[in-house]
């Protein structure tokens, strides 16, 4: 059974990757997969610098961020788009896990892992200038980054009054991710 690491790169309250992320969880756990939830609010860290690292080391937050990612095959990552990329809050956290500490191999929380990545916004294009910038930098990382990404356009009119995606072809389309992330993680993480 695939285990794994469900985030969005996004805390805001109410947050429409949040909202698509859940959706996908469901379906990786309907295809078997054990999926761990977490935010990165929990996981606060600096802003990435060498010197910080060389006089402290990694701090204990990106660390425990880090050791979540070694202990899962795979990834679900939701990302918001700014500026037609991602946001500091994922880039960052992505960053610190980079980071070889002790007898650790380099990339250790990334090579030969699987992610599935999906977009949402208000907006008409649903964040999917980010997916290309975001599958970019997990490829160079050493992740096998599912084919099947998704970008959700107009998803402020697609969510009930609880905030939950309530549109069945879009429930559809991301559980389908979810389910595709989890299969491949069960061919290739080992």
């Amino acid at each position: 059974m695939p285990k794994l690491l469900a985030f969005a790169g996004s805390i805001r309250r109410n947050s429409y990757n949040q909202a698509i992320l859940d959706v996908a969880v469901e379906g990786a756990r309907e295809a078997g997969a054990e999926v761990t939830v977490i935010s990165l609010e929990d996981y606060a860290m600096p802003i990435f610098n060498e010197d910080e690292e060389s006089a402290h080391g990694i701090p204990e937050r990106a660390q425990a961020f880090k050791e979540l990612l070694i202990n899962h095959d795979g990834f679900l990552i939701a990302s918001p788009e700014y500026n037609s990329s991602y946001p500091a809050l994922l880039k960052n956290a992505l960053d610190w896990a980079s980071r070889k500490a002790g007898d650790e191999k380099v990339m250790q929380a990334y090579k030969g892992k699987v992610a599935g990545i999906m977009a949402s916004s208000a907006g008409g294009l649903g964040g999917l200038r980010v997916l290309v910038v975001l599958r970019m930098l997990l490829e160079n990382m050493g992740v096998i980054v599912a084919p099947n990404q998704k970008a959700i356009a107009k998803v402020s009119g697609l969510l009930d009054d609880n905030h939950a995606i309530s549109d069945e072809k879009t429930i559809k389309q991301l559980k389908g991710l979810g389910r595709d992330t989890a299969n491949l993680c069960e061919k290739v993480c080992q």
